[in-house]
Formats: C-alpha cells, structure tokens, sequence
C-alpha cells in the first residue's frame, strides 16, 4: 500500500453536489466508484462497491466513495475497509440544503432523477459524520456561489485530500 493513500467518502443527500465536487476538486487523483455507475439491474452493489473499493486500496490508489451515505451503516464497513489497508478514511460532508437538492434533482433527466420522496427519505436517515465514527477527518463542503466549493477542513488542509487541488472552471 503507498504511503498517503486515503478513502474519500462522501455523506449527502442526492443533488447536494457531491459528483460535481468530485469533478472538480478529486478527479484525476482519487479513483472513482458510485453505486450509480453500476447498470440499473445490477445485483449485490453494496458487495460490488466493497469489491471495487478494496481493489483500488490494495493497490494503493486514493479512492472516492461517491454515493449518499446518510450514516454509519453505509460508512462503517468502508472505514474498516480503509484502515485494514493502513489508508486514512476522510468523510466529506455535504450539510444537507433540502430545496436547493430537491430543485437541482428536479433538473435532472432520466435515471439521474430520484423521486421526491427518496430525497426526503435519504434526508430522515442522514447524519453528520465524525472522528468517532473512525475517520481521520471531516470535511464540510458547501457550494462557493460561483460554481465551485468551499471545503471547511479539519487539520488545516482545504479538504481536497493529499496531493494539488484545484478547481475546474
């Protein structure tokens, strides 16, 4: 396993921006897996996702876990996952902004739509994650107003994990 290697998950409702911030701030430098990228019959994704997961870590690349994961039952078994590969396991934390993920997601076409009522139930599971949780840090992550992201980060890095961090237009 290479030195730095960190799991990246991200807690969210749908439409908060989390594959957007993924465009923008880990591309490039973290692989990606999101049960969405998945075919729509796909069986056993949480495994899949697990298995996918632990590849990239054994091999020692930086992974992003982008799906919603309202809480500890989603993030427990990835945070174990990271530290049995000695990675670090960094939450980024998307405050949940209802109307705003209810407007976007209504934008949205095709499968990317997910009903009104999955956003709301994602919203009665969800939970901010912490240190006690098992991650080495969490990082807020807010919209900026002018198409970007404002990372709030513990340990006084700007959230964008190891490596240079920029934001894409």
């Amino acid at each position: 396993m290479a030195k730095g290697t960190d799991l990246a998950v991200f807690v969210g409702l749908q439409a908060s921006g989390k594959s957007t911030f993924y465009d923008q701030r880990l591309s490039g430098r973290y692989a990606l897996v999101s049960k969405d990228l998945f075919p729509r019959g796909a069986r056993n994704k949480q495994r899949r996702q697990m298995r996918l997961v632990e590849e990239h870590l054994a091999a020692g690349r930086p992974v992003a876990v982008d799906n919603t994961n309202p809480s500890p039952y989603e993030w427990a078994p990835l945070v174990e996952l990271a530290h049995a590969h000695g990675a670090t396991a960094t939450a980024y934390w998307f405050p949940p902004d209802v109307a705003g993920s209810l407007r976007r997601n209504a934008a949205r076409e095709g499968r990317d739509r997910v009903p009104d009522v999955g956003v709301l139930a994602t919203l009665r599971q969800l939970r901010r994650p912490s240190a006690e949780d098992g991650f080495d840090a969490v990082h807020e992550v807010r919209f900026d107003g002018r198409g970007g992201f404002e990372v709030r980060a513990g340990g006084g890095d700007d959230g964008a994990g190891p490596g240079p961090h920029g934001t894409r237009g």
